[in-house]
């Protein structure tokens, strides 16, 4: 949808590869501006637009952050400029936000996380109108080979049945657990949309239903070492850099992440970045709750 001398404005907090193809690939291989930007502050993305902006892409949740986005007020702000906008949903899920119903123009989907919801399959998916997925199938599939094998496309065909029952159960342990985590002394922040905390609950309270998903982000009082400690402690969650899963999931993200300087001063010094699974959810919180009491954190 771009060519060289085109302007696209994108979020500060995104996946990681979606960060280096904005911030660097496109740059300096095709010429194309692009502008990194708080996206939860529409003020920010209004000074932003330029003549030849000509698309916004957002992530809300974002990753690893779970900061909130306006889909509707920045699809209004793209479309009076001329723009498309573009939302990766993964972390949310269709079950929980639909960001075409909200005016958004495609809707981005790693199909590997929830919609596969067993960490056995990769796939991605966009959807958005014919007129733009024929263009993206000529080029991108057809010129590029970006397809899905047959084997990957039934495996997440099969994990996509229980995608509904899946959703509820992750959205109903990752406020619990958001919940708990605000008890522990040792924890210095929780981050997570359901939470009447987060700094844009409100807007995620709009825009995410029937909840708000099964991500969560939290750090602790502690140095490097600590934070390594603790996962190693755990016994019922398990370490790995995916999510989505069926199973619980957790990783710690260091100093070293080189977008921290785009994170709130809060992730600094480390975090973790946990997918909450569909596990009993007392089994999780007694995981938590042992792997805390060995570092002396509760």
């Amino acid at each position: 949808m771009l060519k060289s001398g085109d302007h696209v404005i994108f979020s500060s907090v995104t996946y990681i590869a979606v960060y280096r193809l904005f911030n660097e690939l496109l740059n300096s291989k095709f010429h194309i501006e692009t502008t990194i930007v708080d996206t939860s502050d529409l003020n920010a993305v209004r000074k932003a637009i330029k003549p030849n902006t000509k698309l916004i892409h957002i992530e809300t949740p974002g990753n690893p952050t779970l900061t909130i986005s306006d889909i509707k007020a920045i699809a209004e702000i793209a479309h009076k400029n001329g723009a498309l906008l573009s939302v990766d949903n993964t972390f949310a899920s269709p079950f929980n936000q639909r960001p075409i119903e909200l005016g958004a123009d495609f809707s981005v989907e790693s199909l590997t996380k929830y919609i596969n919801g067993h960490g056995d399959a990769m796939g991605g998916a966009i959807i958005g109108k014919k007129k733009y997925l024929d263009i993206i199938r000529t080029q991108l599939q057809i010129n590029l080979g970006g397809t899905i094998s047959p084997f990957n496309a039934w495996l997440i065909m099969r994990g996509a049945v229980t995608l509904a029952l899946r959703m509820k159960q992750h959205n109903e342990n990752a406020l619990t657990v958001a919940q708990y985590l605000q008890t522990v002394n040792g924890v210095s922040f929780v981050a997570y949309p359901g939470l009447e905390s987060h700094p844009n609950h409100n807007i995620a309270k709009a825009q995410m239903f029937p909840g708000f998903g099964g991500m969560i982000s939290f750090g602790i009082k502690a140095d490097h070492d600590t934070h390594n400690r603790f996962i190693s402690h755990l016994k019922v969650i398990t370490p790995a850099v995916s999510l989505g899963h069926d199973e619980s999931l957790i990783v710690f993200i260091g100093e070293n992440d080189e977008r921290q300087y785009l994170y709130p001063d809060e992730f600094h010094n480390g975090f973790f970045r946990f997918s909450v699974g569909i596990e009993d959810i007392e089994d999780i919180i007694e995981d938590l709750k042992q792997a805390f009491e060995k570092e002396n954190l509760l």
